[in-house]
């Protein structure tokens, strides 16, 4: 446990170092402290803290900078979100509507870009999850060369569609006609539903088909998982290569991997984890996590942001920013903040013409 004056200290260091990232020494914290404190007085709380293992010494001088438990510390008791200004909210505003969007993932593909370009790190989004969403159309389009094209349509007036090469022994026009079966019991399911009914129910609807229905089965599957599974938009990537202490191949390798892989940006945002840390939130639906907890050989000197933006009846989705460990994180979470609001707004316009439409 620290005292309020070493906690006013550290946070002064923690600032500071963000500002400069050069080491703070005790006589530069004089005046950045709001109330006089001697130089004696500071050096001996500087000691404290660093034997609490809040502050560490990474050169011969006498300055300190924060550690990763420092940094940890501040982020849990003594960050102050800044909002955004009234000039940067209209930005943001501007930066959506100046855009005619005919999708959902136009919309979250335009906040990572405004994200990555207000703060020049690397922005992450996930779509939104809806259980509401609901399928529309399903069609397969013989393609010859044993290829078929399958489409699928939902509520949300998206349109999916993948090439597919068809089972041994089976025609495009044979699976056209199951596929026509299919949505008699599919259309206006929701996605979780036609998965379900794909997986338990349809080898009995089509045993009097076919011998063997697990080929078309996992077909089917998969061309739902496609619509159903986590969409990311990713903008920016480039900009973490700026924060590397040593570039080498190992960590190259990892930057581009985690971009480039669904699974590894899902494990980055914490999906697969049930509950977040207590000690990471800093505000209702807004964590940071620092890069030792996410990867410590390769994320050591970077920090990730995560919004969560909830859509009530739409659904929900993440936005993220993945930075320096030193990042401007006041000024940052009351963007993000921003950000995640009128991202939120947008979707939720969307949402609602589209329902009017369909109407």
């Amino acid at each position: 446990m620290i005292t309020e004056r070493q906690a006013t200290i550290l946070k002064a260091i923690v600032q500071q170092y963000i500002e400069t990232g050069q080491p703070i020494g005790s006589k530069a914290l004089m005046d950045l402290l709001p109330t006089h404190v001697s130089s004696a007085t500071i050096r001996n709380d500087m000691a404290s803290l660093e034997q609490a293992g809040l502050i560490e010494k990474i050169h011969l001088s006498s300055g300190r900078v924060p550690s990763i438990q420092g940094y940890r510390y501040y982020l849990d008791n003594l960050l102050e979100p800044i909002s955004v200004s009234e000039q940067m909210s209209e930005l943001i505003q501007s930066d959506f509507s100046e855009h005619q969007f005919n999708k959902i993932d136009e919309i979250v593909a335009q906040s990572v870009k405004i994200l990555s370009n207000l703060t020049s790190y690397t922005a992450i989004a996930l779509s939104p999850e809806s259980k509401s969403v609901r399928l529309t159309d399903l069609r397969a389009l013989p393609l010859g060369a044993n290829q078929v094209l399958a489409i699928v349509m939902t509520s949300n007036a998206e349109v999916y569609s993948q090439v597919y090469r068809l089972p041994n022994g089976f025609s495009g026009d044979q699976v056209e006609k199951i596929v026509r079966l299919v949505c008699d019991h599919l259309i206006n399911k929701t996605l979780c539903e036609a998965q379900r009914w794909i997986k338990n129910e349809f080898p009995q609807v089509i045993k009097n088909y076919i011998e063997d229905p697990a080929s078309l089965v996992s077909l089917l599957s998969d061309a739902l998982e496609q619509v159903s599974g986590d969409h990311f938009f990713v903008d920016g990537q480039s900009n973490l290569l700026n924060y590397v202490d040593a570039p080498n191949s190992t960590n190259l390798k990892f930057f581009y991997s985690l971009f480039e892989n669904d699974n590894n940006l899902s494990q980055l945002l914490g999906l697969h984890e049930l509950t977040a840390d207590p000690g990471d939130t800093i505000q209702e639906g807004i964590n940071v996590r620092l890069g030792y907890d996410l990867n410590p050989q390769v994320l050591k000197n970077y920090s990730l942001i995560t919004a969560k933006y909830d859509l009530a009846d739409y659904g929900a989705g993440i936005l993220a920013l993945l930075g320096p460990t030193n990042m401007p994180y006041s000024e940052l979470i009351g963007l993000i903040s921003s950000l995640r609001q009128e991202l939120a707004k947008n979707l939720i316009n969307y949402f609602g013409e589209l329902n009017g439409n369909s109407g």
